[in-house]
């Protein structure tokens, strides 16, 4: 491992040792805050109860986040409702995701729907993941360790499965319902395919020896200060969504208008 030594500290602002990992995929859970804080300065209500799993509702009610570390499958659970044009739809992470694996698909929550056609494969083959078409489409990593699967067994019966994997055995999974939306899964593809590492403190890194890492030695405000640019960034997005949404302006219903609109005729953004 190579060290790497910062040349001046603050008083009182103490340097500690943190490593970069890579590949990220086998870097461990990480810090939970990565993913709620983000949530949370996207203007999603925290409903979590004092002693109970974290839970976070997005603003229209039509998708929670819970966050759930207890029981054989305590890990994160993502669940859409059924609205007039979408199917509901729900995913799970088991506990030791990656933080910024799960975050790529919850941070697509927060985002408008981008108007290309999504193509979940297209983030992994950009970064050399091996695809592979059988009974199932996947898509494994240059290491091996880590995939993509659209893995279905008859007809109405298919789900999309990612994991990652050490010498010690299966590290993670995550599952999506066939229904979810495919940009959200293009969202979490393109976090398991990035390349850059990921940094975990002292104490927190899996051990396995399919593992890099870089020794790094980081300030308590260096980091307060990158975690503080991904919330700004997120107070940024939303406030200029909304502010466009209200400056829109609003056309006027033609005469012949019904009074009052049909069941259902609202139609949240997602």
């Amino acid at each position: 491992m190579t060290h790497k030594q910062h040349p001046t500290w603050g008083a009182g602002d103490h340097a500690e040792q943190h490593y970069l990992v890579e590949p990220r995929h086998l870097a461990g859970g990480g810090d939970i805050r990565h993913v709620t804080e983000f949530l949370r300065a996207s203007g999603w209500t925290d409903r979590s109860a004092t002693g109970g799993p974290v839970v976070f509702d997005r603003s229209d009610r039509l998708v929670r986040v819970v966050y759930d570390p207890g029981g054989p499958a305590g890990g994160w659970h993502i669940r859409g409702q059924a609205t007039a044009t979408e199917p509901g739809w729900q995913v799970t992470f088991t506990r030791q995701t990656p933080v910024e694996i799960v975050a790529g698909f919850t941070d697509g929550l927060t985002r408008e729907r981008s108007a290309h056609a999504p193509n979940p494969w297209a983030p992994l083959q950009q970064q050399h993941w091996e695809t592979e078409r059988s009974q199932h489409f996947t898509a494994v990593s240059p290491d091996r360790n880590a995939w993509l699967q659209f893995h279905q067994t008859g007809p109405g019966q298919a789900h999309w499965w990612a994991g990652a994997r050490t010498e010690h055995g299966r590290t993670w999974d995550a599952v999506f319902s066939a229904t979810t939306p495919m940009h959200l899964i293009e969202h979490f593809s393109t976090a398991l395919a990035d390349p850059q590492p990921v940094m975990r403190p002292r104490g927190h890194v899996p051990p396995s020896k399919w593992i890099h890492t870089t020794s790094v030695s980081v300030r308590p405000s260096e980091l307060g200060a990158w975690q503080q640019a991904r919330i700004t960034a997120a107070r940024a997005t939303t406030w200029a969504r909304h502010s466009w949404a209200s400056a829109r302006p609003r056309t006027r219903k033609p005469a012949t208008a019904r009074p009052y609109a049909t069941a259902g005729g609202a139609r949240a953004r997602r």
